[in-house]
């Protein structure tokens, strides 16, 4: 396994990474876009943001970085980066296929990706990946499973997948709506000639969404690794826009709201990397500042009262604007 990496890594950093889908393309719904990115949102703006991110990353010990074809050119600006520095070889390399990218590089587009998880997707989309990382990619995980994706039964596609395995990419998936719990329950079930196809599962996670913990530990239990997204809901949870309690914390450990969201998520016993989605240098050193949180069980108590109904949450969530 390739976080296997980590399981040494002396610094708390090395189990928070990277993900990439707020500066891999211009449009995302996570707020206050217009105040974290440039004005100028090109391809060469982006690129040189996404390279400062992860320069900054890789200096304060962040160790796996996460893309997806999705997530615009991301997988592009990631391989290029690492092209450039060759001696980085202690890092854990990341990426989903299962959505196509269509925006064409547009922030009001009418539709930014477009979900497919058959056996052509994925051939078609593993060959773009391997095109732009090439042997650097570490995990290919199926993009947003749900209970009744047809990734779950398709043994056609486990097939292939397995022999991904077997070539040495760790297969994992992630999660996305209210029913993440069953998709993952569902994927802990897949076997390949007996043997467990998925080695990780990705699931929202965060003080507002808690309903897949229990199915997240499950997982970790069963020996997956368990890798946490939206640990700030798309910014819910940052700065002013996050709820008094959160706020109340972080003032009194002098660290940012986001720091206490993703601290939230460190805490739980099953987690083994809470991704950032950083847009800028200084998020991303609020949110390495999560390890320095202690949060006593009176605080963990408070932040609890905080979780909405997993329905709400996602309606909620659907209805963020790309900005």
């Amino acid at each position: 396994m390739p976080f296997g990496r980590l399981a040494s890594a002396t610094t708390p950093t090395a189990h928070i990474g990277l993900g990439l889908a707020a500066v891999g393309r211009p449009g995302y719904i996570n707020l206050h876009r217009d105040r974290d990115l440039p004005e100028d949102r090109s391809v060469d703006a982006l690129r040189e943001r996404t390279h400062e991110l992860l320069d900054a990353a890789y200096a304060q010990g962040v160790r796996y970085f996460d893309a997806a074809r999705s997530y615009g050119r991301s997988e592009e600006f990631l391989g290029a980066w690492l092209a450039a520095r060759p001696e980085v070889r202690d890092v854990v390399i990341g990426s989903k296929w299962g959505y196509t990218y269509t925006a064409d590089w547009s922030v009001d587009a009418e539709a930014h990706e477009v979900k497919d998880h058959s056996l052509a997707t994925f051939e078609r989309q593993r060959a773009e990946t391997e095109a732009l990382l090439g042997d650097r990619l570490d995990l290919y995980q199926i993009h947003s499973v749900t209970a009744d994706s047809p990734a779950l039964t398709d043994k056609e596609l486990h097939a292939r997948l397995a022999e991904l395995a077997a070539d040495g990419v760790s297969v994992g998936l992630s999660t996305s709506g209210p029913a993440q719990a069953d998709a993952i329950r569902a994927a802990l079930t897949v076997r390949v000639d007996g043997e467990p196809l998925f080695r990780t599962v990705q699931a929202t996670f965060n003080a507002l969404e808690t309903s897949a913990g229990s199915a997240l530990a499950e997982a970790h239990e069963a020996g997956l690794t368990v890798i946490v997204k939206e640990a700030m809901a798309n910014g819910r949870l940052a700065g002013t826009d996050a709820p008094a309690i959160v706020q109340e914390i972080a003032a009194e450990a002098g660290l940012g709201s986001d720091a206490v969201a993703v601290a939230l998520v460190l805490h739980q016993p099953w987690a083994g990397v809470v991704l950032s989605g950083a847009a800028t240098v200084t998020q991303l050193a609020g949110n390495l500042h999560a390890p320095l949180l202690g949060l006593d069980e009176e605080r963990r108590s408070q932040l609890d009262a905080l979780v909405e109904e997993p329905e709400a949450y996602w309606r909620h969530r659907a209805a963020l604007p790309w900005s």
